[in-house]
């Protein structure tokens, strides 16, 4: 009988397709690797997404598509419940992927650069209030078998505004504390230099000292990253998301944040104090300073202020 299946979908055309897409789409992500330079995590969501589109094409030939078909993935992507933010990323990873097709002769019309991009609706992006900071980043308690590690942590999430693989990738070497600052390794390898609080700068080498050398031990052999797990091993991104879930939960304070969450707030929280935006973008490592204007939308108290102070007939 699975014989019978098997034999009916090859008559049907319907498997052959993805067959033969496969070595295509291995193709592009090497294209996105060598030639686009892209951080490996842009590399994988764009590897996710192209395969969704081929999960919505089906049987069929992208050569072959109108803008109406086209249209009509955007509207299945919406059926399946994706945050703008992914549907607005899965219109630009396909798009990438077709105008790959088009260098390499595959396609000679690329219809899909007239499909419009998903306009993101403008969100104000969830913050702690500095109270809740305080809370948060006070969780770690010295009875944790890892708590001069986990306070350093978190000091370095909210000092910083690192993303979660940003502060993973932090080495020994990386950090200069008696200056004040750290290295940052953001997308694309693209570095930047990022200052650090008094607060960060002593929990991080309370780390160094007190904690670090015995983690360390386990692995001689591993390259000096700054945060290690308890075999000695680098602490990834995932580990820091399940730390950041678990301090939240200790602290009281909305569990639903993420290392993200403390990145809005290191933004949010210097633009309430009066920083300027484009210092706010480089110590983000923002390309666009678009990017980093989200965040002036959350203090609007402050600039109330400022028109009242300032406007003639305010």
């Amino acid at each position: 009988m699975k014989k019978l299946k098997k034999s009916k979908s090859r008559l049907l055309g319907k498997s052959k397709p993805r067959e033969e897409s496969a070595p295509r789409r291995e193709a592009f992500i090497d294209y996105l690797r060598s030639e686009c330079h892209l951080a490996e995590n842009t590399v994988g969501a764009y590897h996710r997404d192209v395969n969704r589109f081929y999960d919505w094409l089906g049987p069929r030939n992208p050569k072959d598509l109108t803008i109406s078909e086209l249209s009509d993935f955007v509207a299945w992507l919406h059926s399946r419940e994706l945050a703008p933010a992914s549907i607005a990323r899965n219109i630009i990873g396909v798009k990438m992927f077709f105008r790959y097709l088009q260098l390499e002769g595959i396609l000679v019309d690329n219809k899909v650069e007239l499909l419009g991009s998903q306009k993101l609706w403008q969100r104000i992006p969830g913050v702690l209030s500095p109270k809740e900071v305080e809370r948060f980043l006070a969780a770690p308690k010295r009875r944790e078998t890892y708590y001069w590690r986990d306070r350093a942590l978190l000091e370095l999430l909210y000092a910083t505004g690192c993303r979660a693989s940003e502060l993973s990738g932090l080495r020994l070497r990386d950090m200069q504390l008696d200056e004040k600052f750290c290295k940052v390794h953001g997308k694309g390898n693209k570095q930047r230099m990022v200052p650090l609080g008094e607060a960060a700068v002593q929990a991080t080498r309370d780390y160094i000292q007190r904690q670090r050398p015995a983690l360390a031990r386990h692995r001689p052999d591993e390259l000096d990253w700054l945060l290690l797990t308890r075999s000695g091993r680098q602490l990834r991104r995932e580990a820091i998301w399940e730390l950041v879930k678990k301090y939240a939960l200790i602290a009281n304070v909305d569990v639903s944040i993420s290392p993200h969450s403390l990145r809005h707030s290191f933004a949010t929280h210097l633009l309430a104090g009066g920083a300027d935006l484009r210092q706010v973008q480089e110590m983000l490592g923002h390309a666009n300073i678009s990017t980093t204007q989200i965040y002036t939308h959350v203090d609007q108290s402050r600039l109330k202020k400022v028109h009242q102070q300032y406007h003639p007939r305010a």
